[in-house]
């Protein structure tokens, strides 16, 4: 059995295990369970009554938080010409084409933590999918990272936005933010980032839609939060 640390032990004292509660109630009590010595992210997980062997229903795409997250984004745009200066005009931290592949692929450079790209990159991307892929970089259409709107999107990923994606059992994780945010902000995320899925729900969907919720802090416990978003 694994042992749980003193400060852990604490914090799950601190509500019922098992209990629903409101999301004002849960916002409160993430913040009182964070254990971590640093400002830990607040994240959120869905339980959604999806069948991801259908297309349909593999949900997958991104949202700008109205608070955002509390992390600065390193962003890489690989373009060319006019859209490159798009991109260095909105703040992107990276931009290159060829010269920064060839970087990414000899040097196994990784210092960004988003990579965007114009359609026209993208069959030079492909040879790097092996690598960019399993750590979750590569650009994709559904994301909005591949897309000639690029002063848009690295705006967008400054600004906040957080990317989602349903796994094999149909569950969505997400952050909404981090332990130092106030409950209000933490209270417009969560409102946000739940009436987004809501509103993406695929038409194939029997039954409820929306199985469970919960929030949690970085390495503290998870606290189930009712369902009242889409009554």
């Amino acid at each position: 059995m694994k042992k749980r640390s003193k400060k852990y032990t604490e914090a799950i004292s601190k509500f019922e295990k098992g209990k629903v509660y409101s999301k004002e109630e849960a916002v409160k009590l993430v913040k009182e369970t964070s254990t971590s010595k640093f400002d830990g992210s607040i994240e959120i997980a869905m339980r959604l009554n999806l069948d991801t062997k259908k297309a349909d229903q593999q949900l997958r795409g991104a949202i700008v938080l109205p608070k955002g997250t509390g992390k600065t984004q390193r962003v890489l745009v690989v373009a060319r010409g006019p859209k490159a200066q798009e991109a260095r005009d909105a703040g992107a931290d990276y931009v290159g084409d060829t010269d920064i592949l060839e970087k990414i692929e000899k040097e196994n450079w990784f210092e960004f933590d988003t990579m965007i790209a114009t359609p026209d990159m993208m069959p030079l991307l492909g040879k790097l999918g092996r690598v960019l892929g399993p750590k979750g970089l590569m650009p994709n259409p559904k994301t909005g990272t591949v897309t000639l709107d690029i002063g848009k999107a690295v705006e967008e990923v400054k600004a906040g936005r957080v990317e989602y994606r349903t796994d094999s059992f149909g569950n969505i994780h997400g952050v909404i933010g981090k332990a130092s945010f106030s409950e209000e902000d933490l209270l417009a995320n969560l409102d946000a980032f739940v009436a987004h899925i809501i509103r993406i729900k695929p038409a194939t969907v029997k039954g409820d839609y929306i199985k469970n919720i919960s929030i949690s802090s970085t390495m503290g416990p998870g606290i189930k939060v009712e369902n009242s978003f889409d009554k």
